[in-house]
């Protein structure tokens, strides 16, 4: 995938979510902008891909318990010069997760969020332009924590808010349980 690739699925989705319409426009002009926006070199911010995880009935997400940022979120992680966002999104899961096997749900972006990471061991502070896809993880496979990970979990989806009741996180389960409503 090519960055006009990128910047495509970014404009579909922004079509598709007039809600998110200041999001949606500030994350396309950052691409638009950066011709280096996936290399997490370019220290003002940087194209991530992120993973919503769930279990073959849909009704449980994987969580990580983030070392650097102390608390619970999907998985996902930096591009490192790799414009194929879904590809990132895949292998952070399967790094961080240690499940082999997880299919794509859908090629489409399934939310956006551009959120501020704090100064941390000489990095200063950075925005992430985080772009999360969805997939289903096999049964049976068991989670191995990484080293980026204090914990891994199966959640609940209906109990998020036990786990991180930020706005982005709502966001994730608000839009997985509206698909869920549809099928």
């Amino acid at each position: 995938m090519h960055r006009n690739q990128f910047l495509q699925k970014l404009q579909r989705y922004a079509a598709v979510n007039p809600a998110e319409e200041e999001t949606g426009r500030r994350f396309i002009q950052f691409v638009e902008e950066y011709p280096d926006c996936f290399v997490r070199e370019l220290a003002i911010a940087h194209v991530t891909g992120s993973a919503w995880v769930v279990d073959e009935h849909g009704e449980m997400v994987i969580l990580t318990h983030h070392k650097k940022l102390n608390k619970w979120i999907q998985l996902g992680g930096h591009c490192d010069g790799n414009p194929n966002v879904l590809q990132v999104a895949r292998r952070e899961a399967q790094e961080e997760s240690g499940i082999r096997t997880i299919e794509i749900i859908s090629v489409e972006i399934f939310d956006i969020d551009v959120h501020l990471i704090p100064q941390h061991r000489g990095i200063a502070a950075h925005y992430h332009f985080d772009t999360r896809f969805a997939f289903r993880a096999a049964a049976g496979e068991s989670l191995k924590i990484s080293d980026e990970s204090h914990d891994l979990a199966w959640v609940e989806i209906g109990k998020m808010a036990e786990f991180n009741g930020d706005e982005s996180m709502m966001r994730l389960v608000r839009k997985w349980l509206k698909l869920q409503s549809s099928v």
